[in-house]
């Protein structure tokens, strides 16, 4: 036995009478409060309306809950449809199997939804959740730590996983790789990341978005190389491990495209919402997008052309009054 590891919890629910308690199930709702909370007050600073962001994932959570389920079942059908499967386990969300891959697909198609009847832009609001989807990802996969699953090769290290054997499913006991900590860890190195360049390069049109995704995937293919669960295989590869660097590859073509597209920071306006507070916030040296002195540009122009007119006024004036003085001279 090992002197130093990670203990497993050694039920994953606790029952308040009748009322099953279940740690995976807190985990997911915990992560979805901070993504809310977080996209909130960014949301704000780009100068939406407070509120918006929870409006809208009232649509986008639950399309999420079912496109990560259905990704999960579609690709890892065996326990439910294959032989001596429960197709009835495909709707037991509890005991664990949400595919991020499809949550964010059809969850992003919820958040269009309800983008579409706040009349906003689905990119601008896709930017200021980012960080906050990465959060709630590093909660949820505490879920993974209460089910004792998803974790990585057999290992020695101080950080392992303790395991308890059950024969029932198939679960061997030892020390394994915390590959549901890494991943955790990575989430909150992506968010951190995320927030930074959002404030250095004023990233916009959904970019920020897509520099969640291709970080997030650059973790997630070497997180997912390590795991020991069942999965398929393509070329010797983990399905995930593949999905990680096509979705990978895609958004870094997104945020090259985009930038040549739709260079800069979208203006966001919703009736009776604050002016953006990251602009003053930041500071004129945040990297590529328009400076103060930019958008100060309009007003002094304006100021300049009112000092022309008022110096025209003033010379036709003294024009005319020489005029009038030459006249009179004439006539003398």
């Amino acid at each position: 036995m090992d002197l130093a590891f990670i203990p497993s919890p050694s039920t994953g629910v606790v029952h308040l009478g009748p009322i099953p308690l279940r740690g995976y199930a807190f985990c997911i709702i915990i992560g979805v409060f901070i993504a809310v909370w977080l996209g909130n007050k960014r949301w704000i600073q780009r100068g939406g309306q407070s509120g918006t962001v929870a409006d809208i994932a009232v649509w986008a959570v639950p399309f999420g809950l079912v496109g990560g389920r259905l990704y999960h079942v579609i690709t890892t059908y065996e326990p439910y449809f294959g032989e001596g499967g429960d197709p009835i386990k495909a709707f037991y969300v509890w005991e664990g199997g949400l595919g991020i891959w499809g949550a964010i697909a059809l969850g992003a198609v919820g958040a269009w939804i309800g983008c579409r009847r706040r009349g906003i832009p689905l990119p601008a609001y896709a930017d200021a959740v980012a960080p906050g989807i990465a959060l709630a990802q590093a909660m949820g996969r505490w879920g993974n730590w209460f089910n004792q699953e998803l974790y990585g090769r057999k290992t020695d290290v101080p950080w392992a996983l303790q395991i308890t054997s059950d024969p029932a499913i198939g679960r061997v006991g030892g020390t394994y790789h915390p590959t549901f900590l890494y991943e955790s860890l990575w989430c909150i190195g992506v968010a951190i990341l995320v927030i930074w360049a959002d404030r250095r390069f004023k990233l916009g049109h959904g970019r920020a978005f897509a520099l969640y995704v291709a970080s997030y995937c650059a973790g997630r293919a070497w997180i997912e190389y390590m795991r020991v669960d069942e999965a398929h295989h393509i070329l010797g590869l983990r399905l995930n491990v593949w999905t990680a660097l096509i979705v990978l590859v895609l958004a870094l073509v997104y945020m090259v495209l985009s930038a040549k597209r739709s260079p800069g920071r979208e203006a966001v306006v919703e009736p009776g919402a604050d002016e953006p507070e990251d602009d003053a916030a930041d500071g004129a040296g945040d990297g590529p997008a328009d400076s103060p002195a930019d958008d100060d540009a309009p007003a002094d122009r304006t100021e300049d052309a009112d000092r022309a007119d008022d110096a025209g006024r003033a010379k036709d004036g003294a024009e005319r009054t020489e005029d009038a003085e030459h006249t009179g001279n004439k006539k003398l």
